[in-house]
């Protein structure tokens, strides 16, 4: 797979899961949400724009730290 071609998916320290590549993001139903080339999924719980991150991880504190 060419570096171009790559996707890759990024726990961020308090914050979001960013994905970066070509993916398809189906919802419980299997109906594919529009994404962009690079977007973040919240992982907090709080956000208004679920599954997508829309920054309030910041507002509310929210901290966690995971390592592989």
């Amino acid at each position: 797979m060419s570096e171009s071609k790559k996707t890759t998916i990024q726990i961020r320290d308090n914050g979001s899961i960013l994905v970066k590549g070509d993916v398809e993001l189906l919802d419980a139903e299997g109906n594919a949400f529009e994404t962009k080339p690079a977007f973040s999924l919240c992982r907090c719980g709080h956000s208004s724009n679920k599954p997508f991150c829309d920054g309030t991880h910041k507002k509310i504190g929210f901290e966690s730290q995971p390592r592989a």
